[in-house]
């Protein structure tokens, strides 16, 4: 037997509800934790601006050699699949980027 039903409390007023239901979807959040990066690297709405990848270095934020993968630069998919295939294509940009240093 899989998932039945959920249980929602509201936090600021502790009312809870059930609902019934035959799967979840859990998300972490949806606000991206960048507040640290603004006036640094190129934004919006929270989110930071990375390179589309038709040029290579699709993680490549406006900053040289600062790389940006998962929920901080992805406003639309949000999902840790989506978030661990664009941290491998951070780690490979920026593997690339140190090599052309050398």
């Amino acid at each position: 037997m899989g998932v039945t039903g959920i249980r929602i409390k509201e936090t600021n007023s502790d009312v809870t509800e059930e609902l019934d239901l035959m799967g979840v979807f859990i998300a972490i959040g949806h606000q991206p934790n960048t507040a640290i990066f603004e006036g640094e690297l190129d934004m919006k709405d929270g989110y930071i601006t990375v390179q589309s990848g038709t040029q290579g270095n699709a993680t490549q934020t406006s900053v040289e050699g600062v790389f940006a993968a998962g929920d901080v630069s992805d406003h639309i998919y949000r999902q840790a699949i989506t978030s661990a295939g664009t941290g491998c294509m951070a780690a490979l940009d920026a593997e690339k980027f140190l090599d052309a240093q050398e």
